[in-house]
């Protein structure tokens, strides 16, 4: 059995827009509320690995993990994987975004499998990532909506 989620959210900004913030790994702290920092340890074209740690969970442990990911702009397409992948088996991310009426449609998927010493099973994982994909995303549209009613490029209706 392997974890398998997939999930979409309407941003109301423009895809470029969309695209540059999402895709500025600095800037992830303030975009996403579960990241504490990132550390970029390599670029090399469009391909970049970096180190994210997390904010303390409720038990006060703190996880980190290094990651690689390639963005295609021209395809609106970002590939990931976790290169340290604790207690996955193996992790791995596609990010889509497509302009759309109304904005721009971001989509994350993510294919994964839990390692059998893992404190959570494939089924558990699937269930919190999807139920914070959801937190996330909705944080992040209302950031790069805020953006762009701002820079006088966004404010559309849902």
């Amino acid at each position: 059995m392997s974890g398998h989620t997939d999930n979409t959210i309407l941003i109301a900004a423009p895809l470029e827009l969309t695209w540059d913030l999402t895709n500025d790994l600095e800037s992830w702290p303030q975009l996403f509320s579960e990241y504490a920092t990132v550390e970029v340890l390599e670029r090399q074209g469009e391909r970049t690995k970096f180190r994210l740690t997390m904010h303390p969970d409720e038990n006060g442990t703190v996880w980190s993990w290094v990651s690689e990911r390639e963005t295609d702009k021209a395809r609106g397409t970002v590939l990931a994987r976790r290169v340290e992948t604790g207690p996955f088996d193996h992790m791995d991310i596609r990010w889509e975004y497509q302009d759309v009426d109304g904005g721009t449609s971001m989509r994350w998927i993510q294919d994964f499998a839990m390692k059998p010493t893992a404190p959570v099973d494939d089924a558990a994982m699937t269930e919190h990532i999807n139920r914070n994909s959801k937190v996330q995303m909705a944080l992040i549209r209302d950031k790069v909506e805020q953006h762009a009613r701002e820079r006088g490029q966004g404010g559309l209706p849902r």
